[in-house]
């Protein structure tokens, strides 16, 4: 089965979904913004005041003047320091929020996702949106969204103070419009494509590294490691290659940025003083000017010293967003199984369209009935493990509950009817009580039960603390058997009608596994099981055995119906008993 790449958002819909975060939280954007813009109205009082003074002083003032405006320096400053902790504290604010809800949202929209397209997917790709992807879009939205709109009102309100001071003396800051507008276009024109290719190149190289490491015994086993040193340098150049460009891209930018920061404040000084000797302004208003010229440059660096953050988080949220566009795998009607009855009608499936896997499965099973598949390695057991248990829709045909297709129920209504478990379980980071509670909300006698129904209460009462023993990666760590049966023990509390088993026995040794699945026969009694199993000692305790070739059932009845009429699934008993 091939990999497919997740999509990615599109500028439009990025842009659309950024508007929609600001209209949610336009209050609060507003109380950021006042404050900000008071703290730089604040802070504009003092090239006015020291021009001001200039003045006075050229025309000959007394100390009671410059007392006054010595006090009004001081008041501004004290005022300039109160509103900045408000904004800031707000800015604060706005960030968290926003930043929890990014976070979230992401966390519903990947949950959400439907399970074909998170098992086709490149591991690689959707772990760099989950961590890389998601970290870079929370600092751009906790600092550079907010800081970029503050430094654009302050460079306004700066640029009006500007124009008051003096039209004439405000007109040579504007020499360095034209190509600083010009750079800036040329750089964001180019750059959202630059980052984006930078984006999906750390994805590759990481799921590069996701299939390398952890096959790493395998890979020398089969003498592999030259062909994966050649990927890993292949999708390693590309990366640099990505970084490289951008770099050269923010370099390239930045020499024009550097160059701009001088040319405005040596103008408005030059045309300030060449005014001044023609008596078209005055000495105040010409180092006014150059003062809030000067002062320009602090706010419009912020600006352009964030726009490389603002490119990354676009990109980010564009690879973020793209999760989104994948189309859900059911159209929940709202009806409702009447009973328990699954039946699965001219199955076909395919991962690539024209390689089917399955061909036209037919089953029926009645509620209660215990159904073993067992076959060769790639006959189509787990996939058809997957389409009863509604994970997969088939490309044809139909997989029915009570009556009503998989498909056309909600995600939560079947889950609670029908359960998977295979050999792939994850412990999280806590207690045994919470990995067990996972299922449901179960108490200390529930969890206990669960555990002893699995054959895993022994190990359980000798851990240091029992129940609430931190286990995970940064607790007590259990073997493979012991993560197996809590997952065993999930199910039990999950109590689906219906369980279909992928070889969930699979990690434990053989005595462990005979022993846990008879102490789940008793659990499971009463409900329909489907067991996926290559130890056929479990197909031999089940009502009906499916015998998997090439896609289709061969042969379907019990283990003694089956052994006397010595096809398939005979010889697999004897090869089995045999080993």
């Amino acid at each position: 089965m091939s990999r497919t790449q997740l999509p990615v958002a599109d500028t439009a819909e990025v842009r659309a979904h950024g508007l929609a975060m600001a209209r949610r939280h336009r209050r609060d954007l507003a109380w950021m913004l006042v404050c900000h813009g008071l703290a730089a109205v604040c802070g504009l009082l003092g090239p006015w005041l020291i021009g001001r003074l200039l003045d006075e002083v050229v025309r000959g003032t007394t100390v009671t003047t410059v007392n006054h405006i010595g006090l009004g320096l001081l008041l501004s400053l004290l005022a300039q320091s109160v509103m900045t902790y408000w904004a800031v504290q707000r800015s604060c604010r706005f960030g968290e929020k926003v930043t929890a809800e990014v976070r979230e949202d992401f966390v519903d929209r990947v949950v959400g996702l439907p399970l074909p397209a998170v098992e086709d997917a490149e591991p690689g790709d959707l772990i760099t949106r989950a961590s890389r992807d998601t970290d870079a879009l929370t600092n751009t939205v906790r600092y550079a969204v907010p800081e970029t709109l503050i430094a654009l009102l302050t460079c306004l309100f700066t640029f009006v103070a500007l124009m008051l001071v003096g039209p004439l003396t405000a007109l040579p800051s504007l020499i360095v419009i034209p190509p600083l507008w010009a750079g800036t276009r040329w750089y964001v024109r180019r750059s959202g494509t630059a980052y984006r290719r930078r984006g999906a190149s750390y994805a590759a190289l990481g799921d590069s590294l996701a299939e390398t490491v952890p096959g790493a015994r395998t890979v020398e086993a089969l003498r592999l490691k030259d062909w994966h040193r050649r990927a890993l340098d292949r999708d390693l150049g590309e990366a640099y290659a990505a970084e490289r460009h951008t770099m050269w891209l923010r370099s390239s930018w930045y020499l024009l940025v550097e160059f701009s920061y001088v040319v405005p404040v040596v103008a408005t000084l030059s045309v300030g003083g060449l005014l001044y000797t023609h008596d078209l302004v005055t000495l105040g208003q010409a180092v006014a000017a150059t003062l809030y010229v000067r002062q320009l440059l602090f706010p419009l660096d912020d600006v352009l010293s964030w726009m490389d953050e603002l490119q990354t988080g676009s990109a980010s949220l564009a690879r973020v967003l793209g999760v989104s566009k994948i189309s859900a795998d059911r159209r929940p009607t709202g009806e409702r199984p009447r009973g328990a009855r699954l039946t699965a009608r001219q199955v076909t499936y395919a991962y690539q369209p024209g390689g089917d896997i399955l061909h036209g499965v037919d089953l029926d099973l009645a509620p209660g009935e215990r159904l073993a598949v067992v076959g060769r390695s790639g006959s189509g057991k787990s996939t058809l493990g997957k389409l009863l248990a509604g994970i997969y829709a088939p490309v044809r045909g139909t997989v029915e509950l009570g009556g009503v297709r998989l498909v056309d129920l909600s995600t939560e209504e079947l889950r609670r009817r029908i359960a998977l478990v295979t050999q792939e379980h994850h412990i999280f980071s806590g207690t045994l009580r919470e990995n067990i509670a996972l299922a449901r909300s179960a108490t200390e006698e529930e969890a206990r039960h669960a555990l002893t129904a699995v054959g895993a209460a022994d190990w359980a009462a000798e851990l240091p603390d029992g129940l609430d023993t931190v286990v995970g990666s940064a607790g007590h760590q259990l073997t493979a058997a012991q993560v197996q049966q809590i997952a065993l023990a999930r199910l039990v509390l999950a109590d689906p009608h219906t369980i279909v088993l992928d070889e969930a026995t699979a990690l434990l040794d053989p005595a462990t596994a005979r022993h846990t699945e008879r102490a789940l026969t008793t659990v499971l009694s009463g409900r329909t099981v489907i067991a996926i199993a290559h130890r056929l000692h479990t197909a031999q305790d089940a009502d009906r055995i499916a015998v998997m070739e090439n896609g289709r059932i061969r042969e379907l009845g019990s283990h003694d119906e089956l052994l006397a009429a010595n096809g398939a699934y005979a010889a697999l008993w004897r090869a089995w008993r045999g080993h």
